[in-house]
């Protein structure tokens, strides 16, 4: 797990469009840089969804409850591959279909780690049969749950603590899908080979901590309640 801290990450600006790339390290250091990641949320036949709580090792927010499963997409990278590959690792799970049901813009730092989330992230929804086969990688997953989407959002509300900040506002897209609103440049779910391209980053890229790109309302998510 530890090696994936040195892939490639697209950096963004506040629509998707692509700015240039950095590591995952550096994506994640305080004050944090504005990136590409995805969200999936796995839904079986009684629109339960599927959490993992992270494992002690992650080096962002760990032992908190999530969403199936997170990740970033490398650059040009599909948000499909990237979101199936990911699946594969974390849940040993096998090729799935996905529709992405909004767009997540947050900011969340973790107490524990210092490490910093900045994060436009694609919410990708897939339903999945209730016989699911799962196989998750303790380096990844220390425990896995079904939940009610809607009794969840209210657990989140009571107590956020337990949760990782981003997780009540992938939900929120989850229960409220809408249109995405995505850059040109941003990879499409239903094409595996649609390019990211983009221009290079200004030197420094956009940095969190500060003004928030063209002024545009990121959610902080750092420790409230859901982070929506």
């Amino acid at each position: 797990m530890k090696s994936r801290e040195a892939h490639l990450v697209e950096l963004v600006d506040d629509t998707g469009r692509v700015l240039g790339e950095t590591t995952v390290a550096a994506a994640h250091q305080a004050p944090g840089r504005l990136h590409r990641a995805f969200s999936v949320l796995l839904v079986d036949p009684d629109g339960r969804v599927l959490l993992q709580q992270r494992a002690p090792v992650k080096t962002r927010f760990p032992l908190r409850w999530a969403n199936s499963c997170c990740g970033h997409p490398l650059p040009a990278e599909s948000l499909a591959e990237a979101a199936n590959r990911r699946l594969a690792e974390e849940l040993g799970a096998g090729p799935v279909s996905l529709t992405e049901v909004g767009v997540y813009l947050y900011y969340a730092e973790d107490p524990a780690t210092g490490r910093v989330e900045f994060e436009y992230d694609h919410v990708l929804r897939a339903d999945v049969p209730a016989a699911l086969t799962l196989r998750p990688d303790p380096d990844e997953v220390a425990e896995l749950r079904w939940v009610d989407p809607t009794r969840l959002m209210t657990e989140i509300d009571a107590d956020p603590r337990p949760y990782a900040p981003w997780l009540g506002g992938v939900v929120s897209r989850l229960l409220r899908p809408a249109p995405t609103t995505t850059g040109p440049d941003a990879p499409a779910v239903a094409d595996p080979n649609a390019p990211a391209g983009g221009p290079e980053a200004p030197a420094g890229g956009p940095a969190a901590g500060s003004a928030i790109p063209s002024g545009r309302r990121v959610d902080d998510a750092s420790e409230r309640s859901g982070g929506r």
